[in-house]
């Protein structure tokens, strides 16, 4: 897995490429805590090149989600492939999440 930080004004972007499995769900793990350590008022996940995520990696999701919510933090979710999609409308994420269509649309909309 591959993960690239950037902003864009007050939004912390973090982009996720490869597979989120119970082999790389560590690396999200490392960039949630840099996360926490720039405490950004607004955080976007960008799932562009996300391919793949395992149950290990929708934990991951929920407890980024919990953090953020304790810690007043907007958060939001976008470019889920349709293979990623399907398990977050599967699993029910995709009705206690907030997730947009795309970069430009989560950052309109946070």
């Amino acid at each position: 897995m591959q993960l690239q930080f950037s902003s864009e004004g007050p939004v912390l972007i973090v982009a996720v490429a490869g597979r989120m499995d119970a082999l790389t769900v560590k690396e999200f793990e490392t960039a949630a805590a840099e996360v926490e350590a720039r405490a950004p008022e607004r955080l976007v996940v960008d799932f562009t090149g996300l391919q793949y995520i395992s149950s290990a990696g929708l934990r991951r999701i929920l407890t980024l989600a919990k953090d953020c919510q304790a810690a007043g933090r907007t958060l939001g979710f976008c470019a889920l492939s349709p293979a990623v999609s399907d398990v977050f409308r599967i699993s029910g994420l995709n009705s206690v999440l907030r997730i947009f269509p795309d970069r430009a649309s989560a950052l309109a909309g946070l």
